[in-house]
């Protein structure tokens, strides 16, 4: 959006009268002045402020048309500044819009742009003037009072402050010093030694100002002589004159009648620098304060009145005081040089600080003394400073001071202070204690107040008073840090920096000296307050007083006030002392201060002053380091300086006994001795050796782990960096030195950055190869075509770390870092790519395929590969499914998700920090962060961004059969009618590949001639039936049209730069051979096994060709060829193979051994292990050809879609696709069996934990081989299991050949009547789970669901995995330990219900040991949820006939709540994400005596509701 348009309002431009209002991107409006601003952003609900200077409170001392908008919360601002000097209006309004309106001159605008709010100070800067440099003394306490009773009076305050040893350097006294006010003359009576005066404090280090104004008295002396100086002025015509322009124009200020100097004309300032001069040789001063300039004036205009015109009273008159343009100062149509007094009038201060400035250059050659002025003007901070006036003692006042010191960093006059304690009224000693604890750090520090009041500097309070310790502590703290305030000032002075500010890009309450000092004082300065409550913006922060790291509640007693240094920043100091060192001369030292790689480097820049004091850096104090130094080294030139050194450690490292001579450049460096936790492994490729570790950078160390790295910095450093409303852009550059130097992994010199704010609750940051375009995943996301999100909205903050390179995620509404890669690990080379992050906790969950024993990870150094394999659950090794993704706990409950958008074989380490590394071998990094902040919310945002998990056919949650091995169609046919006889619900049967000729895709055996026939029959009477598809395709047959057809249409993987097919080994047999079965799996595949193609999904010629080949197996006209099947299980699709590599094999060992072998399965093997060559050549869509080395681990992904579209283009219905082989959003199109596992007791925890990790992975149709596959089941094991997979997602028992059967029919009555009766539960609660699925399709909430999602703040359930959830109602807490009759279950903090008794357990909050004889499973009911279900029958077809119910669980407030999708279960289309609105029915009850249902309108026939069954029985 624009930053200044004018559209919003008309101009208008008349002689007295011109207005203009400007459109704005923000309401974030700062500076315009002087006014008291309660606070320093505007508000904006309609004020108008006046800008006149005048002694009055409305529009106060100075103008200042100056203001700047911070546009967004990347610090992307602009400043505005109208050059006029006319009296004005400006006014703020909602839309936010401002108006300027004036009454003379013109209207003349600058407009600043810059990425920062400093920049934009920092332009403005260089327009208006650069702000004067003060002197080194200026930085002292100073003290002052309005109504000394004497000179003896002074001295007796002095003494008494010396006497506490308060550093304090500057005295000064008021207009009292004058003989009647009047100036340049002091009262011989009551300040008779006033010129021994400042020699009396320069004895002690200390200075004298004094007070001018600039209102001269018409009258003698005292003793009846001439008043010299007005005398002088009038004979030199020096004062400013009445209309006619020759009358000097009488007023009356504090002398009685006055004259006022025109400043602006040559003869007044050479009148005012002799008389200022005069005066110093009569009276020595250090310094001059003018006040009073506005100009002040105690009669309305003149002692004459102001004539009736336009001038005095122009047609329109701003709302300044009294609404009279000459209240409280001279006449409008009053003459200066420069013009009428109606246009010049707030230029009176702005002249009279230039002349005093010439004054002080005649008076103090060569030094710049000190200088502060009441009015001020556009560029008045070139010539000196200003105070914010007579303030009041208020602890409003003592507040609103802070707001006036930012708005005059803003106008370029950064030495600014109040006057502390306050000027009118009574002070109280806890105002005056708490005021000087924060004006210790003004850059003015002076305490100062008026006649009539009491005294209130700080001895007066007592000598030993908690004010006096309490304000020498903090004044103590100031000198000492003198040097830094001294070099931000001199930074100011040179380059345009503000000195005391606000942290505007963070929109923070942080206030504080440049931007590594952190003010905090007592929580809104109110009263009786011994606590703060402060925000600190991103960064580490240490507590001054006691270096440690400090929070966000501090405590303040009585004589402590916040006060943090910011780390990553170096703080010049110097031991305090009473007053400061004073150095006047032009020679100064200026140094620069940068650490890095446990290295000080102090660069003198400029060097040519000679400190008279031999002054020396003795001691560096360093905040931070995680532990403590063992070796220091001091160079200068490259020389090492040899002398003792002492180092202490405790949370501060201090280096002690330096000899650093002031001014010269020296290199400090040091050794640390890193605690294990904090190393990250320098050299994770096997067979590390101190050699090969010490050649890139590395430190050799033989520990459990590995070596650590020496350097705490990666090579890459932001040489460029870009800020803007959506994102982040940098360039990244290498360092001279690097640590890989081998071919391929040596680091890429020029990384880019993009980080982009997709949504408030999602980010992405992208780190790739700007110059060399590189391989990127093809995987569609759903993103919007330009980020939506806000900066108020926003859920983070993101910080680029610029060296070491790295990136901070922030959650702003805790402050927590959930990310930070400035680590020691970043690297990015061609074939080795690691990136390292600090975590929130020790909470991480994710991360896939592979068996884990625990759904939270062990971060005690577990490193885990990825790489799909058809590798079945074995712990550690890498299996089907590829998910770099992962859910993270913060210590406060909140819960953020992390998706690596990248293909490459990769793995993750994990380290107790808390801490993770990925290293990949390829790709870029393409990080996707979702914010949550609830576990479930992190999944829905996950699945928003990969796209939500399928819908599955009502049929398809029925239970399922299958096992490989069937000897026949007459087998599977006696088993089906097993299953009946024993009345098991059970819906779906499969065949595994011993239905197909030889293994053959799409073709059928003579031994399953009759399964066309078979699967019409089980069809018919309501069953369902799937087959199996592998995508390996024979090449060895004559005759297959498969393999022909596609070879015609090019579908199958190729070898690179040409057409030829790349051949492995699978499943298909040869033709025309007798298989000797006796024979292992390696002889059988070496002896029989054909050659195999595999085909390219990626190419659409692939999709279509495979399609046609499901069709016809479908749709095949010769009947006996025909399978009606219902759903396809795709299997062997990681690519998997019987052999290493190709046929012939592989011919680029680069890709197939890289020089990174991630920690995988059978690493020595390189990455052919089981599967096909890595050069293997894919060509996506687009015909963009890629390595099978890069999408790898996409080609399950790469069937999934095509295989939907080819079942639903064959059946007509919505139908199901069960897949080994996954990857992110491999859920929109298919579900996932945990693969071959074993039938062992631990496998079942395990599935579990599996279940739960595809839950996260956005795969809700999941689920384990009930019983197991290899291996022989047991009869108790078997029976638990079955109890247990009744409420997997995915239903099915499965087992491998040559095992002993394990169907629920194959076992004893018994088991039959605990399978019967599990299922039939299962079958009852098939509404809920079926409405729970569609949840996850349409919203992407979790099915299988682990207790933590629905109560997290409850810390117990974060390491939950042996019980979990449907949904958020019911509880499964299964047995899964030999003959065990019993299981501890958790109940989290709500009302439980007994599903099989109906009874309220008072379970709450408690582990508690339940009754689990072998036919029984505990489920438990979820008090505040309504559960629809169903009466079961055998199969889903015939359940969905049945009378429906109703589950009403009540909470403790007696309410309830659910909701049902229903549709018919199969069609197509009909359960997309809007269909919920169309078609669910949801129902609430809240029980008050009766039971109570609404019903909304339903999409289809409508179910009968038999029962309504709540919960607790009434």
């Amino acid at each position: 959006s624009p930053e200044f348009d004018t559209t919003i309002g008309p101009l208008q431009y008349a002689d007295q009268f011109l207005q203009l209002s400007i459109k704005l991107p923000s309401a974030n409006i700062y500076g315009v002045g002087e006014h008291v601003h309660k606070q320093y952003r505007h508000d904006v609900n309609w004020k108008t402020w006046p800008i006149f200077s005048r002694d009055a409170m409305d529009n106060l001392y100075g103008t200042q048309t100056f203001f700047l908008c911070l546009e967004d919360s990347t610090g992307a601002s602009f400043g505005v500044f109208l050059m006029n000097s006319n009296a004005m209006e400006f006014v703020v309004q909602p839309a936010p819009a401002v108006t300027y309106r004036t009454i003379g001159g013109i209207l003349d605008f600058y407009i600043f742009l810059g990425d920062t709010p400093e920049q934009v100070v920092q332009e403005y800067l260089q327009l208006v003037g650069l702000p004067a440099l003060p002197a080194y003394w200026n930085l002292g306490f100073q003290l002052s009072r309005y109504g000394y009773a004497s000179l003896d009076e002074v001295k007796e305050i002095v003494e008494r402050n010396r006497a506490v040893n308060l550093p304090y350097d500057a005295q000064v006294i008021d207009i009292e010093y004058m003989e009647k006010r009047k100036d340049f003359t002091y009262d011989k009576v009551k300040f008779k030694e006033l010129p021994e005066f400042a020699a009396y404090l320069h004895d002690y280090g200390q200075k004298y100002i004094i007070i001018l104004d600039p209102a001269i008295s018409t009258q003698n002396l005292s003793d009846g002589s001439s008043y010299e100086s007005y005398r002088r002025g009038t004979a030199r015509k020096v004062w400013v004159n009445e209309s006619d322009g020759v009358t000097p124009l009488l007023g009356e200020v504090w002398p009685g009648e006055t004259v006022f100097p025109d400043f602006t004309s040559p003869e007044g300032t050479s009148w005012w620098v002799d008389e200022c001069k005069l005066f110093y040789d009569m009276v020595p001063y250090d310094g001059l304060w003018i006040d009073m300039n506005e100009v002040s004036s105690f009669v309305q205009g003149s002692k004459r009145g102001c004539a009736q015109n336009d001038l005095n009273y122009p047609p329109y008159t701003p709302r300044i005081l009294d609404k009279l343009m000459y209240s409280k100062t001279i006449c409008l149509d009053a003459v200066q040089k420069w013009g009428k007094q109606y246009d010049v009038h707030n230029l009176y201060g702005y002249s009279m600080i230039m002349s005093s400035r010439k004054a002080i250059e005649k008076v103090f050659p060569g030094k710049r003394s000190f200088l502060i002025s009441r009015s001020t003007f556009a560029g008045s901070g070139k010539h000196g400073g200003h105070w914010l006036g007579d303030n009041a003692a208020t602890w409003d006042q003592m507040r609103w001071a802070i707001p006036g010191m930012l708005e005059f960093n803003l106008f370029g006059i950064p030495y600014i202070g109040a006057d502390i304690c306050g000027f009118s009224d009574n002070t109280t000693e806890e105002l005056c204690r708490r005021w000087m604890q924060v004006g210790a750090f003004y850059p003015f520090s002076r305490n100062h107040n008026c006649e009539g009041f009491m005294h209130q500097d700080p001895a007066v309070f007592g000598p030993n008073s908690l004010l006096v310790n309490s304000s020498k502590h903090y004044l103590n703290i100031r000198y000492t840090l003198l040097p830094y305030l001294y070099t931000l000032l001199y930074k100011a002075h040179t380059q345009g920096h503000t000195v005391f500010h606000k942290h505007l890009e963070n929109l923070t309450h942080f206030m504080g000296l440049g931007d590594f000092l952190n003010l905090c004082p007592v929580k809104k300065m109110h009263i009786g307050i011994s606590s703060t409550r402060v925000f600190f913006p991103e960064g580490e922060w240490y507590e001054y007083d006691t270096v440690r790291k400090s929070w966000h509640e501090i405590q303040t007693p009585a004589d402590k006030m916040g006060l943090h240094l910011r780390g990553g920043y170096i703080f010049p100091t110097q031991n305090p002392a009473t007053t400061t060192v004073n150095f006047q001369n032009k020679a100064y030292i200026y140094y620069e201060f940068r650490v890095s790689n446990n290295a000080l480097q102090m660069t003198a820049t400029h060097s040519n002053y000679s400190d008279p004091n031999n002054l020396k850096f003795e001691e560096i104090k360093i905040l931070g380091l995680p532990h403590e130094i063992t070796t220091v080294s001091v160079s200068q030139n490259n020389v090492v300086q040899n002398y003792p050194i002492n180092t202490t450690y405790d949370s501060v490292a201090f280096i002690r006994g330096l000899q650093l001579e002031l001014g010269k450049s020296y290199t400090v460096t040091w050794a640390l001795n890193v605690a294990l936790n904090e190393r990250f492994d320098c050299y994770p490729s096997p067979d590390p050796t101190k050699e090969k570790c010490e050649q890139r950078g590395c430190t050799w160390e033989v520990s459990h782990y590995f070596s650590k790295l020496i350097s705490s910095n990666n090579p890459y450093y932001v040489s460029s960096l870009n800020y803007s409303p959506t994102g982040i852009t940098a360039t990244l550059t290498i360092d001279d030195k690097v640590r890989a130097n081998e071919d391929f992994t040596t680091p890429i010199n020029t990384l880019g950055l993009e980080v982009k704010y997709h949504h408030n609750h999602m980010l992405q940051f992208k780190i790739y190869d700007p110059q060399s375009p590189r391989y990127e995943v093809p995987v569609p996301l759903n993103l919007p075509s330009s980020p939506t999100s806000s900066s108020q909205d926003r859920l983070y903050d993101v910080v680029v770390q610029i060296k070491p390179f790295g990136i901070q995620v922030r959650r702003k509404s805790t402050g927590t870092v959930i990310w930070n890669s400035g680590l020691p690990t970043f690297t990015f080379s061609d074939m080795f790519i690691q990136i390292s992050t600090r975590l929130a906790s020790q909470y991480i969950y994710g991360f896939g395929e592979a068996e884990h024993p625990t759904f939270r990870h062990n971060m005690s150094w577990n490193t885990w590969g990825m790489f799909t394999r058809d590798q079945p659950p074995t712990y550690m090794l890498n299996s089907y499914g590829f998910h770099p993704f992962y859910m993270a706990l913060e210590e406060d409950s909140n819960a953020h998700g992390v998706l690596l958008l990248n293909s490459n074989a990769m793995d993750v380490t994990f380290q107790p920090t808390p801490a993770l590394t990925y290293r990949t071998i390829g790709g870029i990094l393409d990080f996707y962060m979702v914010l949550g902040p609830t576990p479930e919310l992190v999944v829905q945002e996950y699945t928003e961004l990969i796209g939500r998990p399928v819908m599955p056919a009502y049929w398809s949650l029925g239970f399922q059969l299958c096992r490989y091995g069937y000897a026949n169609d007459a087998e599977v046919a006696q088993l089906v009618e097993e299953m009946k006889a024993a009345q098991i619900p059970y819906d779906v049967q499969y065949t595994d590949i011993d239905y197909m000729e030889r293994n053959l895709d799409f073709t059928i055996s003579s031994k399953f001639a009759g399964l066309p026939a078979l699967v019409n029959k089980i069809k018919s009477e309501g069953m369902r039936f799937i087959i199996i598809l592998d995508p390996a395709i024979s090449g060895n047959e004559t005759d297959y049209p498969a393999f022909s057809r596609g070879e015609a249409n090019d579908v199958f993987v190729q070898w690179p730069d040409t057409k030829e097919i790349l051949y492995s080994k699978v499943w298909s047999f040869l033709p025309n051979v007798q298989i000797n079965e006796s024979l292992s799996h390696e002889e059988l595949v070496e002896s029989y096994v054909a050659h195999c193609a595999f085909p390219d999904f990626f190419r659409n010629s692939t999709m279509e060709w495979w399609k046609r080949e499901i069709l016809e197996v479908h749709d095949n006209p010769d009947p006996l060829k025909s399978l009606k099947f219902d759903g396809l299980w795709t299997d062997m699709n990681e690519p998997a193979a019987f052999m290493n590599g190709a046929i012939g094999g592989c011919k680029n060992d680069l890709l197939n051994n890289p020089p990174y072998m991630p920690h995988l399965g059978y690493r020595s093997t390189g990455l052919i292990h089981k599967t096909p060559c890595m050069e293997g050549q894919h060509y996506l869509a687009d015909g963009t050809p890629v390595r099978h080395y890069d999408v790898h681990n996409l080609y399950g992904w790469s069937q999934a879609r095509p295989s939907l579209e080819a079942l639903r283009d064959a059946t007509k219905e919505r139908g199901i696709i069960i897949t080994r082989s996954t990857y992110p959003s491999s859920g929109r199109w298919v579900g996932h069996w945990l693969g071959d596992n074993t039938a062992a007791w631990d496998q079942m925890h395990k599935s579990i934990i599996g279940m739960m990790e595809f839950s996260l992975f956005g795969i809700s149709y999941t689920g384990a081989d009930i019983c197991g596959f290899f291996k022989d089941a047991e009869y108790e094991m078997c029976a638990r299991w079955m109890e247990l997979g009744a409420f997997y997602p995915y239903s099915r028992n499965h087992n491998e050949k040559g095992t002993r059967r394990q169907d629920p029919a194959s076992w004893d009555a018994k088991f039959h009547e605990i399978s019967r009766n599990v299922l039939n539960i299962r079958y009852t609660l098939l509404p809920y789970l079926y409405t729970l699925l569609h949840d996850a399709h349409a919203h992407g909430s979790t099915v299988i669901r682990p207790v933590l999602h629905e109560f997290v703040e409850d810390r117990k359930t974060w390491d939950i995995d042996e019980q979990f959830l449907w949904g958020p109602a019911l509880l499964i807490s299964p047995v899964m330990k030999q003959g065990d009759r019993s299981v501890n279950a958790y109940f989290p903090n709500a009302r439980w219900y007994d599903y099989h008794t109906d009874i309220d357990t008072g379970f709450r909050g408690q582990l508690q040991n339940l009754s689990a004889p072998l036919e029984h499973i505990n489920l438990h009911i979820r008090g505040g949820y309504i559960l629809p279900w169903q009466r079961p029958a055998n199969t889903t077809a015939y359940s969905r006939k049945n009378p429906m119910g109703l589950t009403v669980a009540l909470d403790d407030a007696l309410f309830a709540e659910g909701h049902l999708y229903w549709d018919d279960g199969v069609r197509i289309g009909t359960s997309r994400a809007f269909s919920l609105l169309k078609n669910p029915f949801f129902f609430a009850v809240r029980m008050v005596g009766y039971c109570q249902v609404r019903l909304h309108p339903w999409g289809y026939s409508k179910p009968k509701f038999k029962q309504i069954k709540p919960n607790p029985r009434m």
